[in-house]
Order: structure tokens, then sequence, then C-alpha cells
């Protein structure tokens, strides 16, 4: 079967890999242009699928878009069976689509139609799914809507984030999508696809995340605010801004959070609350479950324990050296401007009909 690839990032990568190992044939890769940054003083690095393709020798090309005239006659001149989609960036016409003789699959980081959208793994996590996945879809126009032909299911871990889950499903994703291909080889494109239409009443979207969406906000759950912590790892990344005794506000990168369900031992503690030092370690006297923090956040049903942490301008550090290298401030309370409350609301909302 004659292929083209299309994918961009990280993801992708293993699929591509494991369809090279079998001998397909590759046509082209096909990848997103790098865009450069303004205040980049250096141009913008090569996307993983280009630094793949190019370490094996396969023609790379990146249109400004798939769908122009230009770019479908290309296709058409390829002579390709399928197209192979896999986190690239753009959806496909039906006039691409029908460059290739099979159409295209995609290979998609959720259990379709559950999080439809560009970042499924993140929403997997924060939704509070109990289980991840990849599935393949024949794909149509539509955004993630094509009919099923190969997926696959797998616990989320205990602590996992959406950096650890993405690696684990994009190795998933390359047997699912031989799986799906296989399917397509004896498929007779006047025929129905071959794949299981979705239940549209089932579908959730899984929209772009912005920076805004990182902002830790006291008011709510542990248990959310946990999920926030791991499902935006590693971009946007969770933050907060720390005022402090002394006058100043730190803004702290949180890469590593746990939640502690206090019950009432802190209900006379205000939300927001930076516990570290003498003053935590008053409280662990009475509360064994403390005994292992080391700075913590009080929030709105009990305590987010901090365990990596980032100071801007600083490097990594543990949440210990952290509050050593602080510990002269009397206080430090969270500053919250509220620009991540849409987005914990909505995880509240996903995680009820979850």
């Amino acid at each position: 079967m004659r292929m083209v690839l299309m994918g961009t990032g990280p993801f992708a990568v293993p699929s591509f890999e494991s369809l090279r190992n079998r001998n397909a044939e590759i046509a082209a890769v096909v990848c997103r242009p790098e865009i450069q940054s303004p205040s980049a003083k250096k141009g913008p690095p090569p996307s993983p699928v280009r630094l793949w393709a190019e370490s094996h020798g396969l023609p790379v090309h990146t249109p400004q878009s798939i769908n122009d005239l230009g770019s479908v006659e290309w296709l058409r001149s390829l002579h390709a069976d399928l197209f192979v989609v896999c986190d690239y960036g753009q959806i496909l016409s039906s006039d691409c689509l029908s460059a290739a003789r099979l159409g295209g699959i995609n290979l998609h980081g959720s259990l379709l139609p559950r999080h439809r959208g560009a970042a499924p793994v993140q929403w997997t996590i924060l939704s509070g799914d109990r289980y991840a996945g990849v599935t393949v879809i024949h794909m149509t126009p539509g955004l993630d809507a094509g009919p099923i032909l190969s997926r696959e299911e797998t616990d989320l871990l205990p602590g996992e984030n959406a950096q650890q889950l993405e690696a684990r499903l994009s190795q998933i994703g390359a047997e699912t999508t031989a799986i799906a291909i296989e399917k397509l080889t004896t498929w007779n494109p006047t025929s129905p696809s071959p794949g299981t239409l979705q239940d549209r009443s089932l579908a959730t979207k899984a929209p772009r995340l912005s920076k805004g969406d990182g902002e830790l906000d006291p008011s709510f759950s542990c248990r959310l605010l946990d999920r926030q912590v791991r499902g935006l790892q590693p971009w946007p990344g969770c933050f907060t801004n720390l005022e402090c005794s002394g006058g100043t506000t730190i803004r702290l990168l949180i890469q590593r959070a746990a939640p502690i369900f206090s019950g009432s031992l802190l209900q006379n503690t205000p939300v927001g609350t930076v516990l570290y030092g003498s003053e935590l370690k008053r409280l662990q006297l009475d509360a064994p479950d403390l005994s292992d923090v080391d700075l913590g956040i009080v929030v709105a049903d009990g305590l987010l324990s901090l365990e990596q942490v980032q100071p801007a301008g600083k490097k990594s550090m543990s949440a210990a050296d952290f509050a050593r290298g602080y510990s002269k401030q009397e206080w430090m309370r969270v500053v919250c401007e509220g620009t991540a409350k849409n987005l914990l609301e909505r995880m509240s909302q996903m995680e009820a009909h979850s």
C-alpha cells in the first residue's frame, strides 16, 4: 500500500516508525510548517516528525494549507492509496481526502467519540476519566467524526500526567494503526466504510488550552486542582502567584503536586494560605497525613501538597528546597486572578458526565 504520512508532533512518530519497519511504501511525509516567533533570535526547531523523516531520508513537505488547490493537485500526483494522519494540526477537506484511493485514517489520542478536538490526552485527565485510549477513524471532513476502524483502551495510571500518558498512548497507537490499515486492504471504496459509526450523542469536545488555563485557583477542590496540574503538563503548565510578607510577588510554576483531603483540620485557615515551616510543623503534630508535606496551599476542601516547583527565572526544585529558600518570609498567600475559572468549572461538568 502506497501511503502519505501527515503529522507534526511527537505523538505520530511511533506509528510512522512502525509503518516504516513494516516496509510500507511511503510516498511523502507532510508536516505543518514551523512558525517563527517574533521574539526568537533563532529559527524554530524542526518538528519531531520532520526530524524523524529526514533521519530516514524520506521526502518532507510543509505546505501552508494542505487543502489549497496546489496541495491537492500535488497529492493526486503521488497516486497514494492512503493518507495516514496523526497529530498533524490541519483538518483535511473532502477534495483533499479524495486525492488518495482509500481516503485517510487518523490516529486520535482518546476513546472517541469522547474528547474530539486538539487536546484529547489533556482532557482525558482533566475530565477525571478512569480510562484512556486511542482510536483510529476513517476520516471525514468533520472534526474527529469518522467511522471507527480500531481502538485500544487502557487504565489511567495513578498520578499520571499528560506528558506521560501521551508517550504511553503513542506506543499503543502504533499497533492500533496497523490494525486499521489491515481492515482497508480489501475494502472497495464504492462500498460503505468498514468502520463503526460514532454515537454523536456521546461526543465531547477537547478544545485547545491557553496559558491562562494554568492558573491555580484555591477556591476549587484539591481533586480538581490535582487533575489541573497533571493535565497541563508540560504545556501550558500550572502556576500560581504568591504574595509574600516582604512585599514581593513570586510566580511559581507547579510541576508536581498531590491532593490531601484534610477534613476539619484546616477549616479555620483561609483558602489560599501557603503552609510551610513552623506553621506546617505545628499542624503535622495533629495530622499524620501531612507528615510528608514540605509546602502546601490550602484549597476549598483540603491541601494541595506541592512536590516539585519552579520559581520564575530559576531552576526547577523540590518543594523542600523552595520552603528552605523562602523560610524568612513570615507568610505567603495565593493571589488569584481567576483566569482558569471557566476551565475548572468545565472540568467539574465533564466529570459529572464521565
